[in-house]
Order: structure tokens, then C-alpha cells, then sequence
């Protein structure tokens, strides 16, 4: 007789404690996430990624087609941000993103906490969320602090998880494919969601219900752009990009020294980790699948830069939560300490360190602009294409990078770069280009690099033939066209 009415009660009573668990939990995150992104806005931009972003979102603002009049190797989310953000507040300024990229971390860390909660309880899901938080400037600020491809995976692997850990396998793919159009890599959360597929019971239709969810999303956006492109620029044209060849030392060295870095960051949980990886019976064997998996996106090409181990964090967040769900208070305590004094020390560094190469893209980009109009087009020969964005000048060129015409990059050698070493088809382009509009002004960034015109025998005619050196700038020549 009584029985009944309680069921209601109970529905009520857990659904007011969920609203009490968020609305303390949610606040703490996103103030977390305004601290821990701080240093982000200390400076016009990080590295040469956010620059390539800011000139591509400036081409697509004035009518540019992606993989078309302005091209690069990755998926159209991250550039598509860029312009929604340039949209709503200019061009000047990465302020806005700098914004999406704090929505993106606390999406990120409330998915992880929502996921630990349901596994582990409420302390797990408390800990996984400030975790992520704390772990994820665990690197070179440049890495950490820019709002980059890598950052922009992040809530997609996470909502993957969290939808395949609800069996919701539509969402899942979907999110799935978020994450590939954010970056490739991010596909690599497809493992453990079809590990948890599999391992349902319901395999066959939910197989079924993912594979349509992850295509749907990429279809889209590659009739949005231009089919054939988006193919061969996120797919089949980057094989030579994600091959191990040029220096093998320098590449091992910088993946050992991000590595380690990393690893400094999270000293306060590996401990904890170790232990469930010695013995693990907290039901996990999905989130170490996950972590094997990025840790293949991490290796994926070989060049080991720092920002792409910010796909390792959330994994690591979630196992340390489930290491630390039995653990007493006082070493939760010692770990939760240990990684936000770690926090402390990289967001001391973002705040401080010089930023040597973006002083010298400022001063590339002041003498560009004094020597052109503002409708003038310029063609800057290397590897930061902010400068493009910071002299407020339209490139010559859909490559902004001296790397897809040579195969710079990563610490490649000599031996690996060079015009026959180019993406395919991209010289005749590039030649026609500069034909039809040349630019009114040539910048030799490369310093001595591999890429240098006088290596490159279609520039060097051009230069030659048509150009007339008109200054120096840190290294960097310019050429004016010969009247």
C-alpha cells in the first residue's frame, strides 16, 4: 500500500541532488577553467597553428572556399570556429576564441566528471573534472595555452565516451566524427567506443547506429567544402606528412622531452595509475584503450609536438579518478595538491616566458605592412603564417606555408625537402598563382633552412627575374617587385 508512492520520492529526491551536485561542481569548474586558460590571453597569439587559423578564417570571411582558395592538411571545424568567432567580434584579435577555447576545457571536464560520477560515485566525478583541468597546461604554454586543433578534440573524444558509456550510439558517432573534424587523430576515440559496442550485448544494431552517426557529420562537411578536397587534403594528401623520415634524433628528442614534461605535470597521480595498472579492478579496460589510442594519435607521423599530448589528458584524468575513488581523503588530498602546485609552476611560465619567434613575426609583419598597401598581396616564404594576420596583409597564395610546397616540417632534414617533395600538384598551382596576381612583395623567412629559395629552383628564377631585395628584418629579406 505504501509501497508505490515512494518510487516518486526517491526519483525527486536523487533528481535534487543531481541539481545540487552541478550547481556546486559546475561554478568550481568554470572558474578552474578561467584560471588554468589565463595566460592564453597574455599574448596576441601562441604558435604558428593559431596564425594559419587566423589567416585562413580572414580568406573564408571575404568569400575564400576551404581546400580551394585556401588550403591546409586538416578537417574544417577548427577553421569554421575561427570564422564564427571573426564573425561575431573582428578579425583583430583572437579574444573570442580564446573564450571558445575555455568552453571548450569546461565541456570537457563536466563530460569527465559526469562519466567518473556515474562509474565511481561523486567524489570520482569531482576528481576527474579538476583533474583535467589541472593536467591539461602540463605543457610548453605554446602548446597548452594556444587555442588549437588539439584542444578543440577534446570535447568530442570526451562526449563520445559519455555517450557510449550510456549506450547512446548515434550520439556517439557523432561525436566521434566532431572529433575527426576538429583534427584526424581525434578518430582515435572510435576504439574504445566500439570496445563498448561490442561489449554491450546489443553489437549489431549499435554497431549499426555509430557507423551512421560518424559518417553522417563528415559527409556533411565534405559537401560543404569541396568533396574531392576534403579527400585528399584531410586523407590521401598528407601521407608524406605522416611518414617517419628526416632527422629521427630530433624527432625522438622532442617526443621524449613533451613527454617528460607531461609527466611532471601529472606526478601527483601517476603513482595512483601505476597501481590500477598493476591491478586493476576498477572495470576499466575501456579507458585504457582509450589511452592507447591516443597514445597512437601522439605517434601518429612521427613529429611528436607538444600539443598533440593534450589527447592523453582526459584518459589520464579519468583513470586517476578511479585510482583515487577509495583512496583516503588525505592522499586525494596530496594528489589534487601536487597537480594544481604543478598547474601553478606552467601557468607562472605562460605568464612569463619570452615568446622569441612571435616578437620576431611582429617585426617581420610591421616591415611588410610599411612597405604595402592594405589591398596589396604578399607571399611570406616560411613557416608562421601569422604574419600574414599580424601585418593585416592577404597572402599570394593558398599555401601559407612554405611546408606544403617543400615538406618542411617537424625537424625534417635536407635530404626529404624540396620542390619534388611537395604536395602533390602543388607547384603548377603555386606557379599559376603567382602568374595571374603576382604579389607586391616577397619575404624570405627562411632564415637557412632547408626551405630557402636558393634551394628551390622556381623561386630562385622568380626572385631573380622579377624581384629586387629592399631590406632586412631579424634575418628575413624582402624582395619588391622590379618596376
Amino acid at each position: 500500500m505504501h509501497a508505490q508512492p515512494l518510487a516518486p520520492t526517491r526519483t525527486v529526491t536523487g533528481s535534487r541532488a543531481d541539481r545540487g551536485y552541478w550547481r556546486r561542481l559546475l561554478p568550481a569548474l568554470a572558474l578552474l577553467a578561467c584560471v588554468t586558460r589565463l595566460p592564453s590571453f597574455a599574448r596576441p597569439l601562441w604558435n604558428p597553428d593559431e596564425g594559419y587559423l587566423a589567416v585562413q578564417a580572414r580568406i573564408l570571411a571575404h568569400g575564400g572556399q576551404l581546400y580551394e582558395t585556401v588550403v591546409d592538411r586538416k578537417p574544417p571545424l577548427v577553421p569554421w570556429l575561427y570564422e564564427a568567432a571573426f564573425a561575431l567580434t573582428g578579425s583583430g584579435s583572437l579574444t573570442t576564441v580564446r573564450v571558445l577555447a575555455i568552453l571548450a576545457q569546461l565541456l570537457t571536464a563536466a563530460l569527465l566528471a559526469s562519466l567518473a560520477r556515474r562509474r565511481w560515485g561523486d567524489r570520482a566525478g569531482r576528481t576527474a573534472g579538476v583533474l583535467h583541468l589541472l593536467l591539461s597546461v602540463g605543457l610548453n604554454p605554446e602548446d597548452a595555452q594556444a587555442a588549437g586543433f588539439e584542444l578543440f578534440i577534446l570535447p568530442g573524444t570526451a562526449a563520445a565516451m559519455w555517450c557510449a558509456d550510456r549506450r547512446r550510439w548515434g550520439a556517439a558517432g557523432a561525436a566521434v566524427a566532431c572529433a575527426f573534424l576538429a583534427k584526424q587523430t581525434g578518430a582515435a576515440v572510435l576504439l574504445p567506443v566500439l570496445w563498448l559496442c561490442v561489449t554491450s550485448g546489443a553489437a549489431r544494431p549499435g554497431l549499426v547506429r555509430l557507423a551512421a552517426g560518424a559518417a553522417l557529420p563528415v559527409l556533411a562537411a565534405a559537401l560543404l567544402t569541396d568533396p574531392a578536397g576534403f579527400l585528399f587534403w584531410t586523407v590521401t594528401g598528407s601521407t608524406a606528412y605522416a611518414t617517419f623520415t628526416g632527422s629521427a634524433l630530433h624527432a625522438l628528442t622532442r617526443g621524449l622531452g613533451n613527454a617528460a614534461i607531461l609527466a611532471a605535470a601529472c606526478a601527483g597521480v601517476l603513482p595512483a595509475v601505476a597501481r590500477i595498472l598493476r591491478r586493476d579492478r576498477t572495470g576499466a579496460g575501456d579507458l585504457w584503450l582509450w589511452l592507447a589510442a591516443s597514445a597512437g594519435a601522439v605517434l601518429t607521423g612521427f613529429h611528436f609536438f607538444g600539443h598533440y599530448y593534450l589527447q592523453l589528458v582526459p584518459p589520464l584524468a579519468l583513470l586517476a579518478a578511479a585510482a583515487l575513488r577509495h583512496a583516503p581523503r588525505e592522499r586525494l588530498a596530496r594528489a589534487v595538491l601536487a597537480s594544481g602546485c604543478a598547474c601553478a609552476v606552467f601557468l607562472a611560465w605562460g605568464l612569463t616566458a619570452p615568446r622569441p619567434e612571435l616578437a620576431h613575426a611582429q617585426r617581420v609583419a610591421e616591415a611588410t605592412a610599411r612597405r604595402t598597401g592594405p589591398g596589396d598581396r604578399v607571399l611570406i616564404w616560411g613557416m608562421h603564417p601569422e604574419t600574414y594576420w599580424l601585418a593585416g596583409r592577404a597572402p599570394a597564395s593558398r599555401y601559407l606555408t612554405a611546408g606544403l610546397l617543400t615538406n618542411y616540417s617537424g625537424g625534417r632534414d635536407g635530404a626529404r625537402v624540396g620542390e619534388q617533395h611537395a604536395v602533390d600538384g602543388a607547384w603548377p598551382v603555386f606557379r599559376r598563382e603567382l602568374a595571374a596576381d603576382a604579389p607586391a612583395l616577397i619575404v624570405d623567412d627562411s632564415r637557412g633552412k632547408p626551405y630557402a629559395p636558393a634551394r628551390l629552383p622556381t623561386l630562385r628564377r622568380l626572385l631573380t627575374d622579377r624581384y629586387e631585395v629592399v631590406g632586412r628584418v631579424d634575418g628575413a629579406v624582402l624582395y619588391a617587385r622590379i618596376p
